[in-house]
């Protein structure tokens, strides 16, 4: 894996999680760099018409349960928006809610 991509995925990753921190969301991270199940489960989860044209995901990808909900791109975009929660398929909570999310992390160290 080139640097940049590297240092991409692992920039993307840190926004996912201090987003998630912020708003006092639980979440999982999930290792796919050194945990093969994690990694195929990441893969056969992400819907075929959400999977770039080789077929294999980059993390960060975002699931709440085992439902996807996008990728770093579409995080982003849910962020500028103001609809992160809709994002997470969340009600957004009047106090703070916990609720628990599958994030599937790459370990870039």
């Amino acid at each position: 894996m080139s640097q940049i991509l590297f240092y991409s995925i692992k920039k993307k990753q840190q926004d996912v999680v201090g987003f998630l921190e912020a708003l006092k969301i639980d979440y999982t991270q999930f290792d796919i760099a050194s945990n093969e199940d994690n990694r195929m489960w990441m893969r056969e989860n992400v819907p075929g018409e959400k999977k770039p044209t080789n077929g294999i995901p980059l993390p960060p990808q975002i699931f709440n349960e085992g439902m996807y909900c996008g990728d770093y791109d579409t995080f982003f975009e849910a962020k500028e928006d103001n609809s992160v929660y809709e994002f997470l398929g969340l009600t957004p909570p009047p106090g703070s809610k916990v609720v628990f999310l599958r994030v599937s992390f790459s370990c870039l160290t």
